[in-house]
């Protein structure tokens, strides 16, 4: 795949490319000088997602981690917040 530099020194990655990385604007990206190539690898960051849902069984407001977050049981809960002030 071929991309050009632009006037403000800054390269452009196609919009297929980027999907296929499963990135989105602004995202950080790695780059390293490998045996006279650049190698650019995302890096990973942490999807904005979490918020107030109204929850489907009792709609009632509930937070959500948004997605891909792990689901935590009642009791994983209560383990953690066992030493909450």
């Amino acid at each position: 795949m071929q991309m050009r530099i632009s006037d403000n020194g800054e390269l452009i990655l196609p919009g297929s490319l980027v999907e296929q990385l499963g990135m989105r604007p602004g995202d950080p990206i790695d780059a390293t000088f490998e045996g006279g190539r650049v190698v650019l690898a995302p890096l990973p960051t942490r999807r904005p997602g979490a918020g107030i849902i109204t929850d489907p069984a009792t709609g009632w407001p509930v937070l959500t981690g948004g997605e891909g977050a792990p689901v935590l049981t009642s009791e994983m809960v209560a383990e953690l917040l066992v030493d909450f002030p």
